[in-house]
């Protein structure tokens, strides 16, 4: 009678723990993803700033502004997190196409604010990277638990399924080609 008292109470004990750690869990998959998104929003609240200063400077280049204007605009309306990764990989690379046609406009190197905005855009981007990182490894952590027994039955128990990683873009995959 007592082995089955103590039997209810770890598997009572148990559930508590699992039910506890997939919901911990969860949240810092759900944090990490916040975080991606404040940076994104650092990110897009830097282009209206970028956008006036290259104006002046970039007139024959209206195509590569209207892409990064528009990237911003998907950006800001985007409503699922797979929207939001989307449009902010298509303001990445509307930023790198600006940031490669300014090569061609060295008074535009030269601007103040220009630089200052080019620093500012590259501390986010290495925070967006960080911040993909974390969200992936708490995914890779999360997804540990509810696929792997004993968490997949608790996991399936309490409706939860595996996360998807953020992947980056085929484009991004490429080995940059340099040429001597």
């Amino acid at each position: 009678m007592i082995w089955l008292i103590g039997l209810i109470i770890f598997v009572v004990l148990v559930t508590i723990y699992y039910a506890n750690r997939i919901m911990i869990l969860g949240n810092r998959v759900d944090n990490a993803w916040s975080q991606i998104d404040v940076q994104l929003k650092k990110r897009a609240d830097l282009v209206p700033n970028l956008v006036e200063t290259v104006k002046g400077y970039m007139k024959h280049e209206k195509e590569a502004i209207k892409a990064v204007t528009k990237a911003r605009e998907r950006m800001m309306k985007a409503g699922s997190d797979e929207d939001r990764v989307k449009a902010n990989n298509q303001m990445t690379g509307a930023l790198k196409t600006i940031f490669a046609l300014s090569e061609n406009y060295p008074k535009l190197r030269a601007n103040e604010n220009f630089m200052m905005l080019q620093e500012e855009l590259s501390a986010v981007e290495n925070k967006i990277a960080y911040a993909r990182q974390f969200y992936n490894d708490s995914i890779l952590t999360y997804n540990n638990l509810v696929t792997t027994f004993p968490g997949s039955i608790f996991a399936s128990i309490l409706g939860k399924k595996k996360k998807k990683h953020l992947e980056i873009e085929a484009s991004e995959r490429k080995a940059v080609k340099v040429d001597f």
